[in-house]
């Protein structure tokens, strides 16, 4: 039987910091004391995203290809391992085909020892989920939001335009005159390579796909 930690966080920046990987440690290291539980090995995922299934991670693929019947899998949390509510369901069914347990210390340990520890399991996994189906929706909103107040969301700034000192795109009116130009040339037939070579006579630093990028936006 072997016993093993994983541990996961989602952006290299936690990585690198640090700090949640070492709580996630601790707990685990605790927990396996605490049961009297001799860990093989704590193995740690670094900027991977829970959105990932488990066994296509690098370190988690390499784990759960490793495990044999008995052995033990802990883990500080329940969305270190898991995805979603069905991928949860999913993974533990199969690890319990295979003989292998795991221990979620959020969830009070075993998850798959008992009935009870099942439906907790589904709950749990249930409204993490949605936890992270509302977190997509506010950011959205967001966006959404600063989008129609003509926020800079980041990227490439749009011809005609600069970022403004609060975020916002504020136009720049030399541009805006180009892009006047632009359209009333394509408005007499010009062909995109002529307009950008008239474009760039007068400064602008545009390319034939540029003008008809900037003449899509103006709805030409």
């Amino acid at each position: 039987m072997a016993i093993y930690g994983y541990c996961r966080v989602s952006t290299m920046k936690q990585a690198n910091e640090g700090e949640s990987l070492d709580v996630q440690r601790r707990q685990i290291e605790g927990y396996a004391h605490m049961h009297a539980l001799t860990l093989a090995g704590v193995l740690v995922e670094e900027g991977v995203s829970g959105s990932v299934p488990v066994e296509d991670r690098p370190v988690g693929g390499q784990l759960f290809a490793k495990l044999q019947r008995g052995d033990i899998v802990i883990a500080a949390k329940l969305d270190r391992l898991f995805r979603s509510a069905l991928d949860a369901l999913k993974v533990v069914e199969s690890l319990k085909t295979r003989g292998v347990k795991l221990h979620l210390l959020d969830l009070g340990g075993d998850i798959a020892g008992n009935g009870l520890s099942k439906l907790f399991l589904t709950i749990a996994a249930a409204f993490a989920e949605a936890e992270r189906d509302r977190i997509r929706e506010r950011i959205g909103q967001v966006k959404a939001d600063q989008k129609a107040r003509g926020r800079y969301l980041g990227g490439k700034v749009p011809f005609g335009f600069r970022r403004g000192d609060d975020g916002e795109l504020v136009s720049h009116e030399a541009e805006q005159e180009a892009i006047r130009e632009m359209v009333a040339l394509r408005a007499q037939g010009k062909a995109l390579r002529a307009i950008a070579a008239a474009a760039q006579a007068k400064g602008h630093k545009l390319s034939h796909e540029g003008v008809a990028g900037v003449l899509r936006a103006s709805g030409v």
